[in-house]
């Protein structure tokens, strides 16, 4: 076997949590009138009854303050080929809905077309965990299309999935 490392910093983390391939979602709400959104890629299903879905995020953030107190949230599930939709969501500063084709429902929230899934949400509970909040999501309608592949990120770059 080969030996283990002690923890020794935030970047040994990183390139180990990088081995382990992620979806990407993105959560995404009305605030005034105006899409709101970031990209999460800690996105994992919970719970079957109640419908629950959780998404880490960093306490730094400066977007999940102006989502969590909506009534509802929009997840999307970025599908293959939305690469640029992830990076402008996840983008610190700009416009992070240019050239990302969006529509809002009823109740505000906000979803990516083209996306292979859509969550419509509301905040459930949230957790503190070290550096980011666990923000479990209750879901209240959804929609699919499971044969559009997903985004995959993986070792810090987008992959695609391969059928055997």
């Amino acid at each position: 076997m080969t030996a283990l490392e002690e923890v020794t910093s935030g970047e040994q983390l990183r390139r180990v949590f990088g081995c382990f391939p992620s979806g990407v979602t993105a959560l995404c709400a009305l605030v005034d009138g105006v899409p709101v959104g970031m990209a999460a890629s800690s996105f994992t299903s919970v719970s079957v009854a109640p419908p629950l879905v959780s998404v880490c995020i960093q306490n730094s953030s400066s977007t999940w303050p102006k989502l969590r107190h909506r009534s509802r949230l929009g997840l999307s599930v970025l599908a293959e080929g939305q690469d640029q939709a992830c990076l402008r969501l996840s983008a610190k500063e700009g416009d992070r809905f240019a050239g990302v084709r969006w529509e809002a429902s009823a109740d505000a929230s906000v979803f990516v077309h083209d996306a292979s899934a859509w969550l419509d949400c509301s905040l459930y509970a949230e957790v503190p965990a070290g550096d980011h909040t666990i923000a479990l999501l209750e879901i209240h309608a959804l929609w699919a299309a499971p044969d559009t592949p997903p985004l995959i990120f993986h070792g810090s770059r987008f992959r695609r999935l391969a059928a055997l």
